[in-house]
């Protein structure tokens, strides 16, 4: 079965759309707005799931789907949060549970209206169950026995307080397959005729064709990248002599003009790679600041001029190296391709500016990018960075459907 990237982004779209009705729904109920940060659809088992979700206090509400989509929807928030969202609710602390559940209600059905129109047929919500939870128990029972589970992820700001909400979607895997197979005729995405014109030019999208993908490549790949972080991880240990572990979450395939907001606004600084081969792309290791100076300052001999300065910049360049070595050798191993990188360019600016540009590039033949997400941690200095891959699209995915290939 091989899986549409265009229809799995049209379906991508249409979870954007539903988390702006969800805001629309939440912003007349509290009083304040929120805003749409981040939606991307994820493909993961159940063991990358439960290391994701790890260490997240959430509060919220589930319902379960039925009728023309299938599987349960979440609303969940950082419990820590709580008392900034009853401020804003009537009733307030006295009225917690019934509070959150009829947030989590509004929401919800308002997240479900868009995909019930896109689908043309009615979806039915359970009632909704409140919960309190530790880690992936966020999420639907039975979520974690999968492989290869799809994941829907909207995160929702407040633009006034301290708040914020995520929506995940798991839907059930045989009629979600049905939409997103290479072999059935693409959805249309909502707008895309007007978009199109009368002549039926088409989308910039739909001009650039289909890209379909083996559905069991896809986890092959989110697989890749856990491979990738271990031989980056030995490749640190064996450089600085620092213990080294490595944290892999999942693969999410997320619409490229929205990867800037998950590098978000803080200060960062680390390396950035072109990639060669198949697939070619881009690479960026990115630091917070303060974690770049500590690892930095941990690989040299002495004491740096300054925190982020020249020897600084030196040590991340070189540290960038042998982590991207460690990455695309074991991308290369598998797929059976030879991928080969640039010399590391240091980069300093808030996180967004430095991802900006890369996905202009990218943005010229393709809307959406396959992001891994990963954090690396050294024992003793306790530094995390997050690992940016964007591959082009069309070159994954033939590299992914050889490896199906009998």
């Amino acid at each position: 079965m091989r899986v549409d990237v265009r229809a799995l982004g049209a379906c991508n779209r249409l979870a954007e759309q539903g988390a702006g009705q969800a805001a629309g729904a939440l912003a007349e109920l509290t009083g304040t707005d929120l805003a749409v940060e981040v939606t991307g659809a994820s493909v993961a088992s159940g063991e990358d799931l439960a290391e994701a979700f790890a260490g997240r206090e959430s509060i919220g509400v589930s319902v379960g789907l039925r009728g023309g989509l299938q599987g349960e929807a979440v609303l969940a928030f950082d419990a820590a949060n709580v008392d900034a969202l009853l401020s804003l609710l009537p009733g307030g602390q006295s009225m917690e549970r019934s509070a959150v559940t009829e947030v989590g209600n509004i929401a919800l059905g308002g997240f479900l209206d868009g995909w019930a129109n896109y689908l043309g047929t009615a979806i039915d919500m359970t009632p909704p169950r409140y919960f309190e939870a530790d880690g992936a128990a966020v999420l639907p029972d039975g979520a974690l026995a999968g492989d290869g589970v799809f994941l829907f992820e909207s995160r929702l700001d407040a633009t006034t307080t301290d708040l914020d909400f995520s929506i995940y979607m798991l839907p059930d895997s045989e009629r979600f397959r049905e939409l997103i197979v290479g072999n059935a005729a693409p959805a249309a995405t909502p707008g895309a005729e007007a978009a199109g014109g009368a002549d039926g030019a088409g989308t910039g999208s739909e001009k650039r064709g289909r890209t379909a993908v083996p559905y069991e490549s896809l986890s092959t790949f989110a697989s890749l990248a856990k491979r990738g972080s271990a031989n980056a991880a030995d490749n640190i240990s064996m450089m600085t002599g620092l213990d080294t572990t490595v944290d892999v979450s999942r693969l999410r395939f997320v619409p490229l003009a929205d990867v800037p907001a998950e590098v978000g606004v803080e200060p960062h600084a680390g390396t950035v790679f072109e990639l060669q081969g198949e697939p070619s792309g881009y690479l960026a290791i990115l630091f917070e600041e303060e974690s770049a100076a500590t690892i930095a300052a941990a690989m040299l001999p002495t004491e740096p001029d300054e925190p982020l300065g020249g020897m600084a910049e030196n040590a991340l360049c070189e540290l960038g190296n042998v982590m991207t070595s460690g990455f695309i050798d074991g991308w290369a191993n598998v797929l059976g391709t030879s991928i080969t990188h640039s010399p590391p360019e240091f980069v300093h600016d808030i996180g967004s500016s430095t991802i900006s540009p890369l996905v202009a590039k990218l943005s010229r033949r393709q809307d959406y990018g396959f992001v891994i997400d990963a954090a690396i941690q050294t024992e003793g200095v306790q530094t995390r960075c997050d690992v940016y891959a964007l591959p082009d699209e069309r070159e994954l995915a033939s590299a992914l459907s050889r490896l199906s290939e009998p």
